[in-house]
């Protein structure tokens, strides 16, 4: 009789794991949720690309339709690229509002927003026609096309973080552009008063003082309007130095902000490979 030990076969069962554990099977919504998503093991990293890569294809499309002289085909051609675009769009939009928790989020969303008026130009066109609707209204309609760019965000983990970094400073900043509209408008009124009486006309009224205000606490300068007084321009020297505060201070905030979210990935990061050196 041998003396070897009897070891007891275990079969899983079906839909099980090697250690008994069920699968679990994915529904077609969570399918459809990573991917669009980007985290779908298989598909995410290619729905990702096709998207980035279409939206970059009819931006520069809606550039080249804009050139003049450009053959019958040509024109054909984006026509029926738009055409395209905005059924891979639509499919978007319409996957993305089934698979969210709260449709209705989604839809008042930013990117939910983003995501109608790309396309909406395009359906407005299509059942009205031109013949129904102003030609400067179908030109105002077809600039929200441009709002596809900014789809682009939704794939690029900078913009988290900058959106994370107006949260942290938000207060900070809101307070800081109230403050510069008011020096913004006491500006306005103290060189209309220096102003005015040697130029009537590029000065007229506090509202015009205002352009100039806004075009110099930006450090713009076109150079239309600027003080010929000697009041005046002294008090555009202190004018620029001021703007360079105004300028500087919320670029400080947000770039604090950023900076310790930095920080902050970078420890996580580091707490992640640790973790995995000690498994």
């Amino acid at each position: 009789m041998s003396n070897r030990p009897v070891h007891a076969e275990t079969h899983a069962a079906p839909g099980h794991g090697p250690h008994g554990r069920p699968h679990r099977h994915h529904s077609w919504r969570e399918h459809v949720e990573t991917a669009l998503h980007g985290r779908h093991p298989r598909f995410g990293r290619f729905f990702e690309l096709f998207l980035l890569s279409t939206i970059a294809i009819s931006s520069i499309a809606m550039g080249i339709e804009t050139i003049p002289g450009l053959p019958l085909w040509a024109y054909s051609a984006l026509a029926i690229m738009d055409t395209v675009f905005v059924a891979v769009f639509t499919v978007e939009y319409v996957l993305r509002i089934a698979v969210a928790e709260n449709p209705r989020r989604y839809l008042f969303s930013f990117y939910g927003i983003i995501d109608l008026l790309s396309i909406l130009p395009f359906y407005i066109g299509l059942f009205l026609g031109r013949s129904v609707i102003d030609l400067k209204l179908v030109r105002t309609l077809r600039l929200f096309r441009l709002l596809r760019m900014f789809k682009l965000a939704r794939y690029t983990k900078a913009t988290d973080r900058l959106v994370k970094a107006w949260k942290i400073v938000r207060e900070e900043v809101i307070v800081f552009g109230a403050a510069a509209l008011i020096v913004l408008y006491v500006c306005a009124m103290v060189i209309y008063q220096f102003e005015h009486p040697a130029q009537p006309e590029a000065f007229s009224s506090v509202l015009d003082a205002m352009w100039w205000a806004a075009i110099t606490l930006t450090t713009v300068g076109y150079g239309d309007v600027y003080p010929v007084t000697a009041m005046g321009r002294l008090f555009t020297v202190l004018m620029l130095l001021v703007a360079l505060g105004i300028i500087a201070i919320p670029t400080g905030l947000v770039s604090s902000a950023l900076t310790s979210l930095r920080g902050v990935e970078a420890e996580k990061a580091k707490e992640g490979v640790a973790d995995k050196d000690l498994t």
